[in-house]
């Protein structure tokens, strides 16, 4: 992880519109298998409002489908992938009080890699907050 950020959709609270500060470290490996990569990865985020800092670590799966293939190989034929193989659950510590509840929430996400001409591959994810 080099870059990137995260920011909240409006609704939410509390509210999160930060990017990330220095390189974070993301651990992948493939199953046995090679059906799925799994991934352990650990992040500091800044809030551009708060001047927070947040952890951020996540765990998930990404199931290895053809046209993934076709990205990880740098393939000319590479396209941007669709949402639903890919699963994170993430965790946040933060020392500011205003955030603090980011610690005690659940949040799941789903991700794509997006392939843009002339830039580098990246992923997003979409968070979700767990609700009963």
């Amino acid at each position: 992880m080099t870059g990137g950020t995260a920011i909240s959709h409006p609704s939410f609270k509390p509210a999160v519109d930060a990017v990330f500060e220095g390189v974070g470290n993301d651990y992948i490996r493939n199953d046995p298998d090679g059906k799925h990569m799994r991934l352990d990865a650990h992040g500091v985020l800044r809030d551009k409002n708060l001047g927070s800092l947040i952890y951020v670590h996540y765990t998930g799966i990404i199931g290895i489908t053809p046209d993934l293939e076709l990205v990880l190989s740098g393939s000319p034929d590479a396209k941007t992938t669709g949402f639903g193989n890919a699963f994170i659950h993430l965790t946040f510590e933060t020392g500011d009080e205003r955030l603090k509840e980011l610690e005690t929430d659940v949040f799941a996400a789903s991700g794509r890699f997006v392939v843009e001409e002339g830039k580098p591959i990246t992923v997003e994810y979409r968070v979700s907050k767990v609700v009963v």
